[in-house]
């Protein structure tokens, strides 16, 4: 099921140029580390988010190893992100 919703955005990635996805998140990503507001936080969760999702249609062709690095990379990018939100309430 996932698969196939995704068949469209997937398409879409192969569409554009090559540099320009991973370009997107590793500006998201050094957002999310140096920006100390609820703007990192955001950056941060969008980048978890297209991680689980990458994560989540490469799963079935992934071993033990390769699934538990994945949820370990998104869990360490959310607690950076929650670490983000909780500065806020304090």
């Amino acid at each position: 099921m996932i698969e196939q919703r995704s068949a469209a955005p997937v398409l879409m990635l192969h569409q554009l140029p090559v540099w320009l996805a991973p370009v997107v998140l590793v500006a998201l990503l050094v957002t999310g580390l140096a920006v100390r507001s609820w703007l990192g936080g955001i950056a941060l969760c969008a980048v978890a988010a297209v991680l689980g999702w990458l994560a989540v249609l490469s799963w079935p062709r992934l071993n033990s190893q390769g699934r538990l690095l994945r949820v370990a990379v998104i869990a360490t990018v959310l607690i950076a992100a929650a670490l983000h939100f909780v500065r806020l309430t304090h």
